[in-house]
């Protein structure tokens, strides 16, 4: 295939790439956007097998491990449920990470096989973009590996923290800006794998003390890195396709970590260098005292509900966990019909990762505009009359408005006490992901629903 021509189907890609992410942009568009993306990287692979040009028996193996490895990602995709997407996500995200510091070495050990040129000496500003690639992967791998860990409980979600650790991640980065200096200019094999060692840390120290209720944050800034290390090794391996599709994904990571944190009131610098939000926890804020609650069922629920001229959704991560949002938009269905008003009130990092809860009611048919975000409908919570919170919990917690110790204080966090009546369904009093308690769960107005969040919905339903 000509330069020319390569040239011309990688910038097709390019835009099909641009116009995946304009789609994915709205629950409306994204199957659209998503097809765009589909087509897009079917042309980049095609367009880069094709430009090698001189197929060797080696490419049989590549081929082969392509099948397999795109055969599992399909089979895990096809199974996950939408309560593992966060940890899919992320690791997917530790492999791109990883596949670019296997590119970075072996550009390294063979430079001649990339036109880099010879062991000792290679290209200057080659060996900057494989270094710069080795780097960012090693750090989205270990920081994703983590992350994971977090994610699917097999890793405490509570931040791990000591002192001291911001000043440690900043020399830890300053170390890599100098050992890539020194590995420029001395091409020592030493120094680069110490650079790689070095990466590998710093992820794992970034990761280990953001608390579960940042995790979205963490996921959003993860896909970030995963970006910028897929470009760096595009450059190393000049391919088009590659850097367009890394600059793409690290600057839109990028973009969103932003808003994410403006919204969730954290510090971005606090961010990339980890950490934030991971405050000593105050023993009353986890104080495991036998409070007063009171407790309903869906005949209460129901009554309230019934006499009620408007109601707000607060949907959580136990909705996800209970799939209840077909059950959910059945009762919203039924309240309608019984000319109650009501509407969906989105946190942005309601669930564990940007868009969870969207999707979900989006996959139920639930109208967008019915749904609306933080900013948009919390000065409604005062004026509705029934809060009906089902598996949320961080994201409602008063507590991020009073106490500086805890380790959500500062987060923007849906009113929903305001309410003239709260209806709180949740398994058991236990804490939310963020590891603390919840003041909400003993509020006057609060009516605790104790059930699943799927059959609580369906036995309302019913009553109604």
């Amino acid at each position: 295939m000509s330069a020319n021509l390569s040239a011309i189907l990688y910038l097709v890609s390019g835009v099909l790439f641009i116009l995946a992410l304009r789609g994915l942009s709205s629950p409306e568009t994204s199957r659209q956007g998503n097809l765009f993306g589909i087509i897009g990287m079917v042309i980049a692979v095609t367009v880069t097998f094709l430009s090698v040009g001189n197929f060797s028996s080696g490419f049989i193996y590549v081929l082969i491990f392509l099948a397999i490895g795109g055969s599992i990602g399909a089979f895990i995709a096809y199974r996950i449920p939408m309560t593992a997407m966060p940890e899919l996500v992320a690791g997917f995200h530790s492999l791109v990470g990883l596949a670019a510091v296997f590119v970075a070495i072996s550009a390294f050990i063979n430079p001649a096989a990339f036109n880099l040129g010879i062991p000792g000496n290679i290209k200057l500003a080659s060996l900057i973009e494989m270094a710069i690639g080795a780097a960012v992967g090693a750090i989205t791998f270990s920081g994703s590996v983590i992350a994971f860990l977090k994610l699917q409980g097999i890793m405490s979600g509570a931040p791990i923290t000591f002192k001291g650790q911001h000043l440690c991640n900043a020399l830890l980065l300053i170390l890599i800006v100098i050992l890539t200096i020194y590995l420029c200019s001395t091409q020592s094999s030493n120094l680069f794998w110490i650079l790689i060692g070095v990466s590998f840390l710093i992820g794992f120290l970034i990761i280990i003390p953001i608390g579960g209720a940042d995790m979205p944050v963490v996921i959003s800034m993860l896909n970030s890195y995963s970006g910028w290390a897929a470009a760096g090794i595009g450059f190393t391996l000049e391919n088009t396709a590659l850097i367009i599709t890394g600059a793409l994904v690290g600057s839109s990571g990028a973009i969103l970590s932003y808003i994410m944190c403006k919204g969730m009131n954290r510090s971005f610098f606090n961010v990339i260098l980890g950490g934030f939000g991971a405050t000593e926890q105050t023993t009353a804020g986890q104080s495991k005292e036998k409070r007063p609650v009171k407790s309903g069922n869906a005949d209460d629920a129901a009554f309230l509900m019934k006499n009620a001229s408007s109601v707000i959704i607060v949907p959580g991560y136990g909705m996800a966990v209970a799939q209840a949002q077909h059950a959910l938009r059945e009762m919203v269905d039924t309240l309608k019909k019984n000319d109650i008003k009501v509407s969906y009130a989105i946190h942005p990092v309601a669930g564990r990762m940007p868009g969870h809860m969207n999707v979900l009611l989006a996959e139920a048919n639930v109208p967008y505009d019915e749904v609306f975000e933080l900013e948009e409908i919390n000065n409604d919570f005062a004026n509705a009359d029934v809060a009906f919170v089902i598996g949320a919990n961080d994201v409602t917690n008063p507590v991020a408005k009073t106490d500086p110790q805890s380790p959500i204080y500062g987060m923007p966090v849906l009113d929903v006490e305001k309410c003239k009546s709260v209806l709180f369904v949740k398994r058991s009093l236990s804490p939310g992901y963020a590891g603390i308690d919840n003041d909400l769960f003993y509020k006057e107005n609060t009516l605790m629903l104790f059930a699943d969040a799927k059959k609580m919905t369906e036995d309302i339903t019913k009553n109604l």
